[in-house]
């Protein structure tokens, strides 16, 4: 059994929450007496997509929907079964969160399939507690363990940006630096790539919970319904965020739009004093004759004085008029 032939992982489940762990010849000799199976394939592998297009017994469409690159997520019923395409958050190192990695899966009352590209650590999760004797009994249940330990992956994620979103509106009201926007655009950026994918899941999950399939029980859809409201709680987490972090951007830029407004009203009146005075001194220091008082010798004081009193009269009249 190895990855390089598209095999990651495959179990027959024992129906007490134990899998025994099997290669492609128990899975091509698997029949429904022996217990559900759950193949789980990286759909990028040439013997994976021969064993799913011509093996695994699945309509084309089918077996195209799981060999499917872009997806988005979904839940669509066929005959007793389900095609399903679910995310869960990028948790691995180097990675961004937002950038949401896809689970295929094609699940009926006696197999499971599921396919994928990039690891994902939900499935980790699911395939130690089948290891260990404490994983899903049946289809139905590997359903609802697989979608509980999606959502609970991100919580951790979601909370991180409604923190940082809070600590940014601390900082916006003391630190009013310019080096908050693109910290402020980062998360703006994770929330919205996150809801991208987490309404369609939502809609995908609510769609679950009312359809008819004879192998999901009316506990499984109870606990999908949990965990459907569990995630629009999310989605409204995220919602919050978003929103207030634009709050705080626009609070940003109205900040330093303030502060530069006062700055350039501040360098305007100066220049409004200096008008006048460069005025005159600029007169009277060109070089050529007649100019007044040039052999007193307290001219130069009178013109200071004069200059002095000018500047005066304009601080005067800017306190007037409550431009200062």
């Amino acid at each position: 059994m190895s990855e390089d032939q598209g095999l990651i992982v495959a179990y027959i489940l024992d129906g007490n929450g134990k899998g025994a762990k099997i290669g492609w010849e128990e899975i091509r000799s698997w029949t429904p007496e022996k217990g559900a199976l759950w193949v789980h394939l990286d759909y990028t592998a040439p013997e994976a997509q021969n064993w799913i297009t011509r093996e695994a017994g699945l309509e084309e469409v089918l077996g195209g929907a799981l060999l499917e690159a872009e997806t988005r997520p979904r839940s669509i019923l066929n005959h007793n079964g389900l095609l399903l395409t679910l995310r869960g958050v990028n948790l691995q190192p180097q990675s961004d969160p937002e950038d949401m990695v896809a689970i295929r899966l094609w699940i009926d009352e006696n197999r499971i399939i599921s396919t994928r590209k990039r690891k994902l650590l939900s499935v980790d999760d699911l395939r130690n507690a089948l290891e260990k004797g404490h994983g899903p009994k049946s289809p139905g249940e590997f359903l609802v363990d697989l979608t509980e330990r999606l959502v609970e992956r991100m919580a951790d994620v979601i909370d991180q940006i409604d923190d940082d979103v809070d600590h940014l509106q601390d900082q916006v009201l003391t630190l009013e630096s310019h080096q908050l926007r693109p910290i402020i655009a980062g998360c703006r950026r994770q929330a919205i790539g996150l809801r991208r994918y987490l309404g369609p899941q939502r809609e995908a999950l609510s769609k679950l919970y009312n359809e008819r399939v004879q192998w999901l029980q009316d506990i499984d859809r109870m606990h999908l319904r949990e965990t459907s409201d569990r995630m629009m709680r999310y989605i409204e987490d995220l919602d919050s965020s978003r929103e207030r972090a634009s709050v705080a951007q626009e609070e940003l830029m109205s900040r330093l739009s303030e502060n530069m407004e006062k700055r350039m009203y501040v360098l305007s009146l100066v220049a409004t004093v200096f008008l006048p005075l460069s005025f005159v001194t600029g007169l009277l220091g060109i070089n050529v004759g007649g100019i007044p008082g040039a052999e007193n010798k307290t001219a130069f004081l009178m013109v200071c004085l004069m200059l002095s009193g000018v500047a005066v009269f304009q601080f005067w009249i800017f306190k007037v008029k409550k431009w200062i």
